[in-house]
């Protein structure tokens, strides 16, 4: 949210739209341990009519290795009605170079 808020997400989309979480997944690979560096990566992996997948991977700063992977499904929605509405491409420019449309 914080991220979201900061690239100008909240203001772009306006009072009456909102987004709520399809679905989590989450994958677990290594441990991390109390005072290990972590470093966390997130990017935008599509942007669709009413949904978005965003990815994110934890990893250990020292060694490199993926602790964990993965990945949240956003529905954008009317905030009265919750009712999917179709992403305004303002809301969807203010993820600029984050999406990583294959």
């Amino acid at each position: 949210m914080e991220h979201y808020a900061s690239i100008g997400g909240i203001q772009a989309q306006g009072p009456n739209a909102t987004w709520v979480i399809r679905s989590h997944k989450v994958e677990y690979f290594l441990p991390a341990y109390v005072g290990e560096e972590i470093e966390i990566r997130t990017w935008v992996e599509n942007i669709k009519r009413v949904r978005s997948l965003r990815k994110y991977e934890f990893v250990r700063k020292s060694d490199g290795k993926t602790l964990v992977k993965g990945e949240t499904d956003w529905v954008f929605v009317d905030v009265k009605s919750g009712r999917p509405l179709a992403i305004p491409q303002v809301v969807a420019g203010v993820f600029g170079n984050l999406i990583n449309e294959q």
